[in-house]
C-alpha cells in the first residue's frame, strides 16, 4: 500500500497538469473514492461524479487504496490478535490473499521479535511484507482508518499513515527520517568466511582478508589467481628436467620423451599405456583387445547377445531388437513404443500394462468400481464392460441406467392391467376376480366389498352438487379406464385392486363468481387395497400424484406445487413428500407405520398450486384405502 499511494500521489500530480478546466477538483474525486472505498464499494463501478476520464481514475485509485488498507490492516490484526491466519485459508478471493499476506508477514515479525532478531527483516521477501513485518515488530500497529498519510512528511515512503524507508536503510527516532543501515555492525550481511563486510550507502561489499595459499595471489578485483612458476622462474626443477605449470603449483618433467605406447611419470620413467582400456578401442568391431608392451593386438571373437539384442549383419556387435516393427507387434494390436533392449506397450482404453508379463490385460472395471458403472447389474467384457437390468426394467439410452419396461404393452393379463416400477400388476373388472394360481388369469364372478360399492355411490354423489359434473364415468379407451391426471403405483410389490377411478372437474355456470373463486379444479377418488405387512422396515410407496407441469426450479423444495395430507391419516400412519422424477414433479404416498387390518380409510389429499404465497388452485385426491387383515 505504501508504493500504491506514492504511485497515486504522482498520478494525481500528473492529471492535475493534465486537466484544469475540470468544475471538479481531482482531490475531490479522489475524496469520493475514498469514502466509497471505507464503505467497501466495488471500486471498479462506481458512480461518477464527473464525466472526466482522470476523475474516474482518481476515483477508482483512491477507492482501491483505501480497500486494500483496510484488508491489510485486518490480516495484520488477526496475526495480533489470535496469533494465526488459519481463519484466512478456506477461501482464495484476491482480498483474502491480501489480508493473509499481511497477517503472514507479521507473524515474521512478531516471532522475529520473540526470538531477539533484528527488526530489518534479511529475508528476501516482498518490500510491503519486510515493512508490515518490521512494524509489528517493534509493535508499531498500522491505522486501521484506511486513510494514506500524506508522503510530503517522510524522507522516502509513506506506509498506512507512517512513514517508511527503502531496503538498506532505517527510521530515524524523529518518525519521518531515513538513515543508513550499516548491516556490517548488525550482523544482517550475507559474507562468506574469509571476507570482510564493508559498509555502503543502502548496502554493502564483501572482501576477501585471507590469503589465496601457495601458488595463488590475490588480485585487484579480490580474486586469487594461479601463480606460474615456470614463467616467473620461481621453480626449482633440475638442469635435466623441465618445468610444468600446474593450477597452484608445478611439476619438473624429464627432458626425455619416452616413445609412442608409452607415458613418462614425474621421475622420468616410461610406463606402458594399456590402449585396450581407452573409451573408443582400438580394435574394429567384433575383435577383442590384447595389450603388450609398447603396443597391442586384436583378436576377432564370437558374439552372444542379451535379450532385447540380436547381432548386427556383419556379426561383429549387438544391436537392438524392434519388437515393435511389423503389423504382428508385440502388443498384441495394441499402440508399441520400442525401448534400447526392450518396448513398452500402450495399452487401448480397458486396459492396463502387465510390466512382468510385458502385455496388455483387460481391466476388470466391474470388479473395481463396483456399483458405480451400472444402475443394476455390471458384465465385464474385453476392454470394457456392458450394464444389464433387473427384469422388469429395460436399459436407458445413456446404456448404464435402468428404466421402467411397461410390460402392460404386452398386455400379459387377461383383463386389466396396471404397469407399476419394476413389475406390473393385473386385476379384473367388477364381477370377477384374480386367479391364485398365475395371477394374470380372471376368473368366476365375486362381488366388491361392501365399502368399495358405497365408495363409488358416495363419489357420485360428491360429484353431483352444483359446480361439478362426473368426467369420464366408466367410459372404456382401448379396454383400460380412461384417466389423466392420477397414477397409482409401487415401488416394489403392486396393490393397484380396482379400476374405479373417478374423477369430478369444475365446470361453472355463467356469472356463479362464488364457483369460480373456489379454488377446487377436481376432485377424483380411486380405491387401492394394502396387506398387513409382517415385518415393516421401511416407509412403503403406495401411490405416485404426477404433476402436469414440467419442473423449471432449480431445488425440489420450491414451494411452487404444495402436497398436503389434509383427512383419513389414521394414526399417522401415512406421509407425502416431493420428489423430482424425468423433469416431473412427483408426490409420494408413502406408508411409515404398520396397520393391522382390516382397516378402511379416506385419505384425502391436495395438491396445491401456489403463486406469491397464495393457493391459486388445488386438485383433491381422495384415496380409499382398504387394510386386508392377511399379508398377502
Amino acid at each position: 500500500m505504501d508504493l500504491s499511494v506514492l504511485v497515486l500521489l504522482c498520478l494525481c500530480g500528473f492529471l492535475r497538469g493534465q486537466e484544469t478546466t475540470d468544475p471538479i477538483s481531482l482531490d475531490n474525486c479522489c475524496k469520493d473514492g475514498k469514502e466509497r472505498g471505507q464503505e467497501s464499494q466495488d471500486c471498479t463501478s462506481l458512480p461518477l461524479i464527473s464525466d472526466s476520464t482522470t476523475c474516474r481514475i482518481a476515483q477508482e485509485q483512491c477507492c482501491t487504496a483505501v480497500l486494500e488498507d483496510n484488508i491489510c490492516t485486518s490480516g495484520i490484526n488477526m496475526a495480533k490478535d489470535q496469533g494465526s491466519c488459519d481463519a484466512l485459508l478456506s477461501s482464495s478471493t484476491c482480498e483474502t490473499k491480501t489480508a493473509k499476506t499481511c497477517c503472514e508477514c507479521c507473524l515474521l515479525g512478531r516471532a522475529a521479535q520473540e526470538r531477539g532478531l533484528s527488526c530489518d527483516l534479511t529475508l528476501a521477501v516482498w518490500y510491503q511484507c519486510g515493512l508490515v513485518s518490521r512494524a509489528c515488530c517493534v509493535d508499531r500497529s498500522p491505522n486501521s482508518d484506511g486513510k494514506p498519510a500524506p508522503a510530503a512528511g517522510c524522507s522516502q515512503s509513506c506506509f498506512n499513515g507512517s512513514c517508511a524507508c527503502l531496503e538498506g536503510y532505517k527510521l530515524k527516532a524523529n518518525g519521518k527520517t531515513c538513515e543508513d543501515m550499516n548491516e556490517c555492525l548488525l550482523g544482517s550481511h550475507q559474507c562468506r568466511g574469509g571476507e570482510r563486510c564493508i559498509n555502503t550507502l543502502g548496502s554493502y561489499r564483501c572482501q576477501r582478508v585471507i590469503s589465496c595459499g601457495t601458488g595463488y595471489e590475490l588480485t585487484d578485483n579480490n580474486k586469487c589467481e594461479d601463480i606460474d612458476e615456470c614463467e616467473t622462474g620461481t621453480h626449482n626443477c633440475a638442469a635435466e628436467l623441465e618445468c610444468q605449470n600446474t593450477a597452484g603449483s608445478f611439476r619438473c618433467r624429464p627432458r626425455v620423451q619416452c616413445g609412442m605406447g608409452f607415458l613418462q611419470d614425474a621421475l622420468g620413467s616410461c610406463i606402458d599405456i594399456n590402449e585396450c582400456l581407452s573409451v573408443t578401442g582400438p580394435c574394429p568391431s567384433g575383435h577383442m583387445c590384447f595389450n603388450t608392451v609398447g603396443s597391442y593386438t586384436c583378436q576377432r571373437h564370437s558374439v552372444s547377445c542379451g535379450r532385447g539384442y540380436h547381432l548386427n549383419t556383419d556379426g561383429s556387435r549387438c544391436v537392438d531388437i524392434d519388437e515393435c516393427a511389423g503389423p504382428d507387434n508385440s502388443c498384441d494390436g495394441h499402440g508399441c513404443i520400442n525401448l534400447v533392449g526392450s518396448y513398452r506397450c500402450e495399452c487401448r482404453v480397458g486396459f492396463i500394462f502387465n510390466s512382468i508379463s510385458r502385455s496388455c490385460e483387460d481391466i476388470n472395471e466391474c470388479r473395481n468400481y463396483p456399483g458405480r458403472l451400472c444402475a443394476h447389474k455390471c458384465e465385464n467384457i474385453l476392454g470394457s464392460y456392458k450394464c444389464s437390468c433387473t427384469t422388469g426394467f429395460k436399459l436407458a439410452a445413456d446404456g448404464r441406467n435402468c428404466d421402467d419396461l411397461n410390460e402392460c404393452e404386452s398386455s400379459p393379463c387377461s383383463q386389466e392391467c396396471a404397469n407399476v416400477y419394476g413389475s406390473y400388476q393385473c386385476y379384473c373388472r367388477r364381477g370377477y376376480q384374480l386367479s391364485d394360481v398365475d395371477g394374470v388369469t380372471c376368473e368366476g364372478e365375486r362381488s366388491l366389498p361392501n365399502t368399495a360399492v358405497c365408495a363409488v355411490e358416495e363419489v357420485q354423489k360428491i360429484c353431483s352438487y352444483s359446480g361439478y359434473k362426473i368426467c369420464n364415468k366408466c367410459k372404456k379407451c382401448t379396454n383400460k379406464l380412461f384417466i389423466n391426471t392420477v397414477v397409482l403405483s409401487s415401488s416394489s410389490r403392486p396393490r393397484v385392486d380396482r379400476a374405479d377411478i373417478i374423477r369430478c372437474v369444475k365446470s361453472c355456470q355463467p356469472n356463479d363468481i362464488s364457483c369460480m373463486l373456489n379454488p377446487i379444479l377436481s376432485i377424483s377418488h380411486t380405491a387401492i387395497s394394502l396387506p398387513t405387512f409382517r415385518e415393516f422396515n421401511k416407509p412403503e410407496e403406495i401411490v405416485f400424484l404426477k404433476s402436469p407441469t414440467p419442473s423449471h426450479l432449480p431445488h425440489m423444495d420450491s414451494p411452487e406445487i404444495v402436497y398436503d395430507i389434509l383427512e383419513g391419516n389414521v394414526q399417522n400412519s401415512f406421509d407425502i413428500i416431493k420428489r423430482l422424477d424425468h423433469g416431473m414433479i412427483v408426490g409420494v404416498v408413502r406408508q411409515v407405520k404398520s396397520l393391522v387390518g382390516p382397516v378402511s380409510t379416506v385419505l384425502k389429499l391436495a395438491m396445491n398450486y401456489v403463486t406469491n404465497g397464495v393457493v391459486s388452485h388445488r386438485n383433491i385426491i381422495n384415496v380409499h384405502i382398504y387394510v386386508s387383515e392377511f399379508w398377502f
